[in-house]
C-alpha cells in the first residue's frame, strides 16, 4: 500500500483537499485533528502538557488552545517539547489505523511533515500551496484569529517554496474547481503508481 503525505502551510487548504480525495474513495488520516483529539483524551498527554505549560493548558477539562497557541508560536523550544509529547502517540495511532486499510493508497494529512523530518516515511508527498494573503484571510475567518497570530504560526513553518522542492505533487489552491481538477489528476497518477 502506498502512503501519501499531504501537507501545506496553515490556511493553505489541506483539509479541503483531503476531503476531495476522500470523495474519490481514498482513506484519509487527519493527523492534526487526531493530535487535537488525543490532547483532550489521553491522560498521559494531558499530564505531560500540564507539567510543561502549567494548569492553564486545560480549561474546564478541555485543551486551552488559545493559551497554548500564545505559548508555542512565540517559543520554538516549547513547540518542540509539545510536539515530542504528542507526535509519538499520533504515530502509534496512525500505524494501528493503517493496518485496517485495504485501498491501494492512503493519505495522511499533516501540517508539519517537513518540519519534524517525518516526510521520509512517505512514498509520495503532495503539498498544497496558496498565497500568504489567502492563507491569512482563511485562518482569520476560520479561527477568528488575528493577522499577527497567523503570521507567527507561518514563521514556524517551512515556506511553500521549500516544501515544493521536496514534493512529488503540488496543488495550488486558489479556486475550488481548479483545485478539484488537480486532485483528480493526481489521484489518477497515484493509481498508476500502485
Amino acid at each position: 500500500m502506498i502512503i501519501v503525505g499531504l501537507t501545506g502551510g496553515i490556511g493553505s487548504g489541506k483539509t479541503t483537499v483531503a476531503n476531495m480525495f476522500h470523495k474519490l474513495g481514498v482513506p484519509i488520516y487527519l493527523a492534526d485533528l487526531k493530535a487535537k483529539k488525543l490532547m483532550n483524551s489521553s491522560k498521559i498527554i494531558k499530564r505531560k502538557l500540564i507539567l510543561l505549560f502549567g494548569k492553564e493548558a486545560y480549561k474546564d477539562g478541555k485543551l486551552n488552545k488559545p493559551f497554548l497557541a500564545d505559548k508555542i508560536y512565540n517559543n520554538e523550544e516549547l513547540l518542540l517539547k509539545m510536539n515530542a509529547i504528542v507526535h509519538p502517540k499520533v504515530r502509534f495511532h496512525f500505524k494501528n489505523w493503517l493496518k485496517k486499510q485495504s485501498y491501494s493508497y492512503i493519505i495522511k494529512e499533516a501540517a508539519i511533515l517537513f518540519e519534524n523530518d517525518s516526510y521520509r516515511e512517505y512514498d509520495y508527498i503532495i503539498t498544497v500551496t496558496a498565497s500568504d494573503e489567502d492563507k491569512i484571510q482563511r485562518v482569520i475567518q476560520r479561527d477568528n484569529s488575528s493577522s499577527e497570530k497567523v503570521k507567527a504560526i507561518m514563521n514556524n513553518q517551512w515556506s511553500d517554496e521549500d516544501k515544493v522542492k521536496l514534493s512529488h505533487f503540488v496543488i495550488n489552491n486558489i479556486n475550488l474547481d481548479k483545485t478539484e481538477n488537480q486532485v483528480k489528476i493526481i489521484h489518477q497518477k497515484i493509481l498508476k503508481l500502485v
